[in-house]
């Protein structure tokens, strides 16, 4: 198996990779279960690999998968963020855009829990 199913539906699954997806591109780091840094991670990896590519089918590809979704105060949103920041950041990196970093078990179940961030050059 390719993936993960994280106990959910197909159409879930999609759901919530896309949340964290955006939410990552946005926020540049999120605090997760480990399972789910580990789906995500494959999902953002690809994004940032269509937007180092940057034609516009690469754009309209990324925007369907990410919410439209506002990234900054100037308007800009997470797609926007992609391309013009995300992307030139890692113009001459060939992979292994982000990064998870253990935090400890969650309060609540023990579920392992871990920061996702994207690597500063």
């Amino acid at each position: 198996m390719a993936y993960g199913k994280l106990g959910r539906s197909s159409a879930h699954r999609k759901g919530l990779l896309r949340d964290l997806t955006t939410d990552l591109i946005i926020n540049e780091r999120i605090e997760t279960t480990q399972a789910r840094a580990k789906e995500v991670r494959s999902v953002a990896e690809k994004m940032v690999t269509l937007g180092k590519r940057g034609d516009l089918h690469a754009r309209r590809q990324a925007a369907a998968f990410i919410r439209r979704e506002a990234a900054n105060d100037e308007g800009q949103n997470a797609v926007q963020k992609l391309f013009s920041d995300l992307a030139p950041r890692y113009e001459d990196r060939q992979g292994g855009y982000t990064r998870i970093l253990k935090v400890g078990p969650r309060r609540g179940d023990g579920a392992p829990m871990v920061i996702l961030e994207f690597v500063q050059d």
